[in-house]
This record gives structure tokens, sequence and C-alpha cells, in this order.
């Protein structure tokens, strides 16, 4: 069993990287909608909000009961990532004001309480400062204190008026409930899925950021957006869409493939292409209706019952289609039909064909019929006119 208590441990590293990008979702969700955001540009996370200005946030996630004493590691490092920021404020345009975000608690009676929202900051906390900084052996806290030890006293008081240090912050694993109690218009059952899908988008959108892929920061509205976009999706004309764009990890391979809905359409001469394009159609609507399922999305009955629906409009232009062929008909004209029927499904976006009004997504109905056809032993659906009775004199030639 791993040592939880080893120093060279990555864990709560990692810990504190996962804690930035989910506290830095909550903060959109709180702040206005013009706030704009960086993660680990010029602090852990890098705000611009509209009455505030610029904020620079340090973040740390700390074991229950941590208390911050005068020499606390965690403030001082900080504030000497500050005190650079402070130093390049006349080429940024203006100095920002600085938060230290911490699961832990300030100590009573520290130097760290001054810095406590609402406090008083007292005449002499500049002082106070040097005195504290002279007792230290620390050589993190050592540089902290030259680089403070450069500002002339003036300097000194407007750079500690700047901070404030937030104690006893949201840990981790509670911010998705903070989150979700904001969802107001969100239905209870559903505010767990909405939020796996938003932070799912905002991993996403941090990972940009922090690679440096997007220049731009993320904006508050931007978060507005997505979360009343996803809440549509949960509505009861609605259902989410999560794989769209998705593809197989093991990949495509249409020549190798032999599932019954792939000889089907070899069946009409298709060529690679648009065989691929139907196994990722089969792949995304597979996966997708087994989420909805999972995530209990559609009602007992409701995809079989769509399933009948299908089938039924299928066999009616069937009917339709396949009246005047024989069994005089050449294969070209079979092989032609049966085109035809595909595509007049693959074109198809009738409201009559979705599994509720508003599931607009091609490949949940194209890639449901591919299901269909992949039926064994005898397939639901079929496009060759013929393929039902070739297969069955195939299966019983191998029992022969």
């Amino acid at each position: 069993m791993a040592n939880t208590n080893d120093n060279f441990s990555a864990g709560e590293q990692a810990l504190g990287y996962l804690y930035q990008v989910r506290f830095a979702l909550l903060q959109m969700v709180r702040l206005p909608e013009d706030a704009a955001c960086f993660i680990e540009r010029d602090d852990d996370l890098d705000f611009t909000d509209p009455e505030e200005g610029k904020i620079l946030a340090s973040l740390k996630h700390k074991a229950r009961g941590d208390r911050l004493t005068d020499l606390c590691p965690d403030f001082w490092k900080s504030v000497r990532i500050w005190l650079v920021r402070y130093k390049e404020r006349e080429q940024s345009g203006g100095s920002p004001t600085f938060f230290l975000f911490t699961t832990g608690t300030v100590a009573e009676g520290s130097f760290l309480e001054n810095f406590l929202p609402g406090k008083n900051r007292p005449d002499d906390i500049a002082a106070t400062a040097d005195s504290i900084l002279e007792t230290t052996t620390s050589r993190t806290i050592l540089k902290t204190k030259n680089l403070f030890n450069a500002l002339d006293e003036e300097e000194k008081n407007d750079f500690l008026s700047r901070i404030t240090v937030f104690d006893n912050q949201i840990r981790i694993d509670n911010i998705p409930s903070a989150i979700m109690d904001r969802m107001r218009t969100v239905r209870p059952e559903f505010r767990s899925n909405v939020y796996q899908r938003l932070e799912g988008w905002w991993v996403d959108v941090a990972i940009e950021l922090m690679t440096g892929n997007r220049s731009e920061p993320a904006y508050g509205r931007e978060v507005s957006e997505m979360l009343a976009s996803i809440a549509d999706q949960f509505k009861a004309d609605n259902l989410p869409i999560d794989f769209f764009g998705k593809e197989p990890p093991e990949g495509v391979n249409p020549e190798e493939d032999d599932r019954m809905f792939v000889l089907q359409l070899r069946a009409l001469g298709l060529k690679t292409d648009r065989i691929r394009r139907a196994i990722l159609d089969y792949y995304r609507a597979f996966e997708q209706r087994a989420c909805w399922a999972r995530e209990h999305l559609t009602v007992n009955g409701e995809a079989e019952l769509y399933d009948d629906r299908l089938v039924d409009e299928w066999d009616r232009y069937r009917s339709i289609i396949c009246e005047n062929l024989d069994e005089s008909s050449s294969e070209e004209i079979l092989i032609s039909t049966g085109r035809n029927l595909l595509n007049w499904v693959e074109s198809n976006d009738s409201p009559r064909f979705r599994i509720r009004r508003d599931v607009s997504e091609a490949y949940v109905m194209i890639g449901s019929y591919h299901m269909l056809a992949n039926e064994s032993p005898s397939p639901c659906v079929y496009w060759h006119p013929q393929f039902v009775q070739r297969l069955q004199e195939i299966v019983a030639a191998r029992h022969l």
C-alpha cells in the first residue's frame, strides 16, 4: 500500500492544481459575467473584475486543521510572488490587489489576522512585518525578506494594504455542491449531470489557458452561456449530446469490420469513406444511448418505443420504393433501391425521427438505424431488398 505521508508524493501538488481549476470555476460562477480569468499566469489565478480591477490570487488546499502563523511559508511564498508583480506595476498599467485563499485557519493573535477581510490595518503594520521577517532562518522566506526590504516605507504600506487573506475556504470536494446550489433553473435530479458536463468543458478551457494555446482570458459570460446550453439539454423535450465528434478508442477500420450493419453497407457497394461515417454514427449513437440509460435520462421503455417508431417509418418507406420489385429485378436495380432507402434515412430531418422533439443531432437517428441493422440473427431493418433472404441462405448453407 502506498504511503500517503510520503514527502515525495505528488498527490498534494496534483490536488493543488485540481483545486485551482475547480475554485476558478466556482469564482467565475460567483463573479459578474464581465469578469475575466487566467490560470497559472501571474499567479495561481489571475482575475480582472469590473469593480475590483486586477486580482492575483494564491490558492492553498491544506490538510484539515492546518493553522497559519506568523512565519507561515504559504503566506510568505505568496508575498514573494506578489512583490515581483508589485514592482512590475508601472509596466503592467496599475497595481493589482492580492488574495490568498486557504482552506486553513489563521491562528488567533497572529500577524496574519491583520489581513482578514474587514480588519483595520494598524499604522505600524510594515514595521511589524519587518520585525517578523528578521526572525526567520528559512531560505525561502529570506528571499521574500530581501524583496520586501527593497521597498521604501510608503511602498511597504501600500503593498501590504493590497493583501487580503481568506481562510477557512471551501474544500475541493465541496465545490461541486456549491456550484450546483446556484443552478436554480435546473431540476434537482439533473444538477449533478449538468455539473459534470460543465466541469468537463471547464477543464478543457483551463488546459488551453495553462498551455498558452489560448491567449484570451476566460470570461464569466462564457460560463453562463455554457451552463445555460447544457441545462437546456435536460429539459423535457431534449437530451444531452455528449459524443459529437468522438471516435472509438480502438479506431475505425471499415475494411476489416464484419459486423452485420457493415456487411449490409458493403452489399450496396458503398465506398470506404461512407462506411467509415456509418461506423462512427453507430458508435456515437450506441454510446450516447448507453449514457442516457446509465444516467436515467430516458424513461422506462422510451428507447424501445423509439426503435419501434424508426422501424415503422423504415417499413413504410421500404414498402413504397420496393413496390415494383420482383424476383426478376436485376441486381443493379436492387442495389439502387437499397441505396435510395439508405439515402432517405441519412438525409431525413423530420421531427418524427427524433427520440425527443429537440434532439436533432443526426448521429442519434442515423446511428440508431445502424444499430437496428446490426440485430442478429436477423436485422430489424435492411437496405438491399434481398439482404435478409440472402443472409438466411448463407446461414442455411453453413449448417449443411
